[in-house]
């Protein structure tokens, strides 16, 4: 028997909701908990929040937030890219997955900060450097998972497409991909926070920008209030950019999710 039928709108807000609820409750206990705070390094939350609007409502919003939502964002597309790229790749080719899997399984093996070093004294200390230390983390989910979805692709469906002559790029862009798609956003959602956390990471190192860099730049000077507005800021970032993930997932897997909730005798 069929259940009721559910308006995406309402389940979005549902979803939404309850997304919200507990972060409510937590800033609220914060609230409380902190209000008459004395302590030097944990500030009333009330002071946290004004210096937040003082702080990065100002010219440090292009001066550090932008650069890093850039960074983010291309290291981001490039392990996206890259993982897929290389994943369709080693999915669909046994020989070349047991050929290089010893020598992949040995870089991500290595902590992507411990490469940071290395990576400034070859591309310097600029953007390139640390855009690479986000692909050079972020790239393993979305390479693992894509890899594990094409080798999951169904015997079937692949003697059938093979049968009537769909083959090369048709068959990746009709067959694989579109099979192998929950798992590549699988990965890609690990591959999200990765990202963020390799953002930050890398502007502490030899920066002279970004969010990271101000957050460490206000630790070792003090400015202890500012230094809670960065780290709040910062689970803003990955909060919001959480949700939009969650869009960009219920709309790109549509038909797998209509399928799951058919499956359940759900609408």
């Amino acid at each position: 028997m069929r259940g009721p039928v559910v308006d995406p709108v309402l389940r979005w807000g549902r979803t939404l909701g309850f997304a919200l609820t507990l972060p409510v409750v937590l800033v609220t206990l914060w609230w409380v908990w902190s209000a008459d705070s004395t302590n030097y390094y944990a500030p009333p939350l009330q002071t946290i929040l004004t210096t937040f609007g003082d702080v990065w409502f100002s010219e440090r919003l292009r001066a550090d937030v932008l650069p890093s939502v850039t960074r983010l964002a291309i290291g981001y597309t490039g392990a996206v890219v890259l993982g897929v790229g290389l994943g369709v790749l080693l999915g669909a080719n046994r020989t070349l997955r047991r050929v290089t899997e010893p020598v992949l399984e040995f870089f991500r093996a290595i902590p992507p900060p411990a490469l940071i070093p290395i990576l400034f004294l070859f591309a310097g200390i600029g953007d390139t450097a640390k855009v690479i230390v986000i692909v050079s983390g972020a790239v393993w989910p979305v390479l693992l998972n894509t890899v594990e979805g094409v080798r999951a692709v169904d015997d079937v469906l692949s003697d059938t497409s093979r049968s009537y002559g769909v083959t090369g790029l048709a068959r990746l862009r009709h067959l694989v991909l579109p099979a192998a798609s929950p798992q590549i956003v699988a990965g890609m959602r690990q591959a999200l926070s990765i990202s963020i956390i390799l953002m930050v990471i890398s502007e502490m190192f030899a920066s002279t920008n970004g969010l990271g860099f101000s957050v460490i730049q206000f630790q070792r000077s003090f400015a202890i209030p500012e230094m809670w507005s960065g780290i709040l800021l910062l689970g803003l970032l990955g909060f919001v950019l959480s949700l939009l993930f969650q869009l960009f997932e219920r709309r790109s897997l549509r038909w797998y999710h209509g399928l799951r909730r058919s499956q359940r005798g759900e609408n």
